[in-house]
């Protein structure tokens, strides 16, 4: 149990919070008016509130453990969807989707994003593969680089195809139009998690480089493909439901190693569960700011993610790659991973 118990104490706060989370609202929803039978009150729990929280709960499981991925294949903990040109190409695809499929359903334009993510997330590791000094901060610099190459075309065919009003529900996240039949896409982040996890420990191998991958008999083209390729299937999933998110991949995994280590297998769950946790507390922190109105997540994420990244920083500026221990007599004590 002593083993497990980060791992249970989010568990159990997530589900504490999930379970506040469903009365959090404009509309006045209570757990009487549920069981009063009042019809307006399921009518909103069970179309908007519950399909919220599974696309909140999708996304942060998926984008932490997309981010945890990255970070892993790439040897780079600066590396995550955003900083990898991941959501830029999804965004990008939608776009191609909107202008030469104009009538497609949501299934649809998730098929280009999705092909579009994938070729994106893979040119810029063959871009970061070419260069011979990978600096800790020239390679999420190549990143938000070509990023931002494939978001002004992106504009540049929105302004020219008078697509930017319809494209701008995939620029900026937003939790609000998440409704019943408009998120099922987001089931898909559960099975690309489910085989993260079964190949955590290639990825480990992977991420140590691939002449040691070849000696221990891993195949580094195959798991590296097959790994960039699960990040960016599930970024893609999230976008085309919720939009842009920026940070949960890059913010979450770091957190979260600094406590557990580099060990994929071992972080991969705790990595999910405080992803969904931070996706959670920012969601309702925008519904309650500016209450009834609501504010994008991705305004939230954005500003609770730039303290936390300056905090790491900072961290990573004085301590390098120690990681802080738990114990039952320091809380906080620096120690050699």
């Amino acid at each position: 149990m002593k083993k497990y118990r980060i791992t249970i104490c989010l568990g159990l706060c997530l589900v504490i919070l999930s379970a506040i989370s469903l009365f959090v609202g404009a509309i006045d929803v209570t757990p009487i008016s549920l069981f009063t039978k009042n019809g307006d009150a399921i009518e909103v729990f069970f179309i908007s509130r519950i399909p919220r929280l599974i696309a909140i709960l999708c996304t942060g499981f998926g984008m932490s453990v997309a981010g945890l991925i990255m970070q892993q294949l790439c040897m780079n903990k600066f590396v995550s969807p955003t900083t990898g040109a991941t959501i830029s190409s999804a965004q990008f695809g939608i776009l191609i989707a909107l202008i030469f499929m104009p009538d497609s359903t949501l299934w649809g334009r998730a098929v280009f994003a999705f092909v579009s993510a994938i070729a994106g997330t893979w040119i810029f590791v063959y871009f970061i593969q070419r260069l011979r000094f990978k600096d800790a901060v020239m390679v999420p610099l190549v990143g938000i680089m070509f990023g931002n190459v494939i978001g002004g075309v992106t504009s540049f065919l929105a302004y020219k195809f008078e697509m930017t009003q319809a494209l701008s529900t995939w620029l900026v996240g937003h939790f609000s139009m998440v409704l019943k039949g408009r998120y099922e896409i987001a089931y898909l982040v559960v099975p690309l998690v489910i085989a993260a996890f079964m190949f955590a420990n290639h990825f480990n191998i992977v991420g140590m480089g691939k002449n040691f991958s070849k000696n221990l008999g891993v195949h580094y083209n195959l798991v590296l493909f097959m790994g960039l390729t699960i990040a960016a299937m599930i970024t893609a999933a999230v976008v085309v439901v919720v939009g842009s998110i920026s940070y949960i991949g890059l913010i979450v995994p770091n957190i979260v190693v600094m406590f557990k280590g580099d060990k994929l297998r071992g972080t991969l769950v705790d990595t999910a569960l405080f992803g969904a946790i931070f996706v959670l507390v920012c969601d309702m922190a925008g519904r309650i700011i500016i209450f009834p109105y609501e504010l994008p997540i991705e305004l939230i994420v954005g500003i609770f993610g730039s303290i936390l990244f300056v905090g790491l920083l900072m961290y990573r500026l004085k301590h390098g790659r120690k990681a802080v221990k738990l114990n039952k007599k320091i809380l906080g004590g620096v120690v050699r991973e």
